[in-house]
């Protein structure tokens, strides 16, 4: 097992068993946690398995967002804005709730940010350590 296996391996241990995938879980307490970029290493695992299969959009998009705050945490708002794009093009076509997460939730942040970036044309970074969105799963 390499470096990145064994970290995500740790990131993921506690939620082994669960109903939905270990790795989907883990994505949204690392993303909560401010930890974008592990975030997406994390589901980037569980989309390369099964990038061909009926969640594999749905998978790209969430790393794609996730991606793009760890644009933004780096300053890099044009990079931060297409992949919120990109995002948006991925989950579109999933119903609105999809893996008992929101997606017109997640669409509608993902236009919060995009209006945000776009409205001071890129010249002011709307990211900062007290306003980093939370995304939860709707019980089932």
């Amino acid at each position: 097992m390499g470096k990145k296996s064994a970290k995500i391996a740790a990131l993921i241990e506690a939620y082994r068993g669960e109903k939905l995938d270990a790795h989907y879980l883990g994505y949204f307490q690392c993303f909560n946690l401010g930890l974008f970029y592990e975030a997406h290493d994390v589901l980037e695992e569980l989309w390369l398995a099964g990038r061909q299969g009926a969640n594999g959009a749905f998978y790209k998009g969430l790393i794609q967002f996730a991606g793009a705050f760890v644009h933004l945490k780096r300053g890099r708002l044009r990079p931060a804005a297409a992949l919120f794009k990109l995002a948006r093009a991925s989950l579109r076509n999933y119903p609105p709730v999809h893996e008992q997460l929101e997606v017109n939730e997640v669409l509608a942040l993902i236009e919060n940010w995009l209006e945000r970036l776009e409205s001071r044309d890129f010249a002011v970074n709307p990211l900062s350590d007290d306003n980093a969105p939370q995304l939860s799963l709707s019980p089932r």
